[in-house]
């Protein structure tokens, strides 16, 4: 019974869920990329960023004020710096404390 309703929840999260059609490489993104890119797609950076700009050492736990308070300073910085890299800006935008 388990299996099953592991399968029909795996078919539901796929069916509910546009896949990517292809990989994103965010070292050859530059700010304009991003912010040109669909909202599902900018969603899915801004969560990796935040986990990859977290401390080694910081729990598994997404602080939602800061991840909004995160993506609105990188937001602003790749407006007004379109051509830069999006690590870059990343870099020079996001706390890692």
């Amino acid at each position: 019974m388990k299996f099953l309703a592991g399968i029909l929840f795996a078919g539901m999260i796929m069916c509910g869920t546009p896949a990517l059609a292809d990989d994103i490489d965010l070292s050859t993104w530059t700010c304009k990329t991003f912010l040109n890119a669909d909202k599902q797609t900018i969603e899915l950076v801004l969560t990796w960023l935040d986990g990859f700009y977290k401390g080694e050492d910081d729990p598994p736990v997404i602080e939602t004020g800061k991840f909004v308070e995160n993506a609105k300073k990188l937001a602003t910085y790749c407006a007004a710096h379109p051509d830069q890299g999006l690590i870059t800006a990343a870099d020079q935008t996001l706390d890692s404390d």
